[in-house]
């Protein structure tokens, strides 16, 4: 019976869901024993935060050299072979992470994960082939909630097993990868009818601001690309900080940063597993998105004043009010952009969204790591801000979104 059920028309969905929940695990099992496994290989501690953040910048920049051409392979090849592809390459990464001796060897673990990482663009485009598309944000959610449960335990494996010895946590994500990569090989079906594939592979495709500006002559997706890069740059950027700053202002071990993490994790997944399927009939997508913009605002503001008056319970606070609406924001998002194209462009326009997530893993945690030597307080201050910005260029977009209508050709609009 169990090997029917994995066998069967639920094998699909199924695999799609633990593949997302291990991108978010491997991702999450890191954080908190970043801080603790650079330290290490530096020469100065002062500098701990830049070192963090150029590790996961430099992941980022790879994702988004790859992820157009992967994106593009995808709409060529099939989804199958690009998302083991990746799961290949995650396995790689984090082998180099535990076994390397300098900090230049974990940076090369990052860089192999980044360059085949195009398997979140491939998840969506996979799971937009097999579903209706007034039902896409529904299981855009559910695959949010399989993310958001990595998520939730990955920081705290990372932190408990990270207390015992530093690269364990990598050793695991590996080989749980790597079973997931053997078990998709035999049982993974390829979901894109050969109807739907592109003709060709052209080189154009492997220049990802080439993809960008292409994607960027369509009104609706520019406007969309433009909302979801300020919101990933800022919560990127509160992530790629968020573990040296609870380390300084609160003390913090690995142990306790994992468990916020495990804390985070489980609001996600109320968020995107159960909320969002419930919200969207009500509400539709747009006003989810900016449903979850304000409580996005409002969580980091209360984050940004316990660098004025340190509280672990303000900052708890602020970080389940963050992350609720940031379960709100993401499987509407998708879900409208996804629905601002045909079928035979998910893949395309799923690359270039994930290009434009890269473009902010690069930034984001950058821009933390160098303000944060001048005030520690001044990445989740700045954030707001940004957050609030966000908001306001969707709701300015509100009357592209309302007008536009599903084309199977980028044709410039607006």
């Amino acid at each position: 019976m169990f090997h029917r059920f994995f066998q069967g028309k639920n094998s699909r969905l199924v695999f799609i869901l633990v593949t997302m929940f291990l991108n978010f695990l491997g991702f999450s099992i890191i954080i908190p024993i970043l801080p603790f496994l650079i330290e290490r290989f530096i020469p100065n501690p002062n500098e701990l935060a830049l070192y963090v953040g150029i590790v996961f910048s430099v992941y980022a920049f790879c994702q988004f050299l790859a992820a157009p051409g992967l994106g593009a392979l995808s709409d060529l090849w099939g989804r199958r072979p690009i998302l083991l592809l990746s799961l290949f390459g995650s396995v790689v990464g984090y082998l180099l992470m535990a076994l390397g001796g300098t900090f230049w060897i974990i940076l090369l673990g990052r860089i192999v994960d980044g360059l085949t990482g195009g398997n979140i663009s491939t998840v969506y485009a996979y799971l937009a082939d097999i579903t209706d598309p007034k039902d896409r944000s529904k299981y855009y959610g559910m695959i949010g909630a399989a993310g958001g449960f990595g998520f939730m335990i990955g920081p705290a494996i990372g932190g408990v097993l990270g207390s015992v010895h530093l690269t364990l946590p990598l050793f695991l994500a590996a080989g749980i990868t790597a079973v997931n990569m053997v078990w998709g090989y035999f049982v993974l079906p390829e979901s894109l009818h050969t109807d739907h594939r592109t003709a060709k592979f052209e080189p154009g495709h492997l220049n990802p601001f080439g993809h960008l500006s292409q994607l960027f002559s369509v009104g609706i997706i520019r406007r969309l690309f433009v909302t979801g890069f300020i919101f990933f740059f800022s919560f990127n950027a509160i992530y790629g900080i968020t573990s040296v700053y609870t380390k300084d202002v609160f003390l913090w071990s690995p142990t306790e940063i994992g468990l916020l993490l495990f804390v985070v994790g489980v609001v996600d997944i109320i968020a995107q597993g159960y909320l969002v399927r419930k919200l969207i009939p009500k509400f539709g997508e747009v006003k989810l998105s900016m449903i979850g913009l304000c409580l996005t605002i409002t969580g980091i503001a209360a984050a940004a004043v316990t660098s004025f008056v340190p509280s672990t319970i303000l900052f708890y606070i602020g970080f389940i009010i963050m992350n609720f609406g940031d379960g709100l924001l993401e499987p509407s998002m998708s879900g409208l952009i996804s629905n601002a194209v045909g079928p035979k462009l998910q893949g395309k326009v799923q690359g270039g969204y994930q290009s434009i997530q890269s473009v902010a893993r690069i930034l984001g945690p950058l821009f933390a790591a160098g303000v944060y030597g001048y005030f520690r307080g001044l990445p989740y201050i700045g954030v707001t801000i940004l957050f609030a910005v966000s908001l306001v260029v969707l709701f300015a977009a509100v009357p592209t979104i309302r007008a536009h209508h599903v084309k199977d050709s980028f044709v410039p609009q607006g």
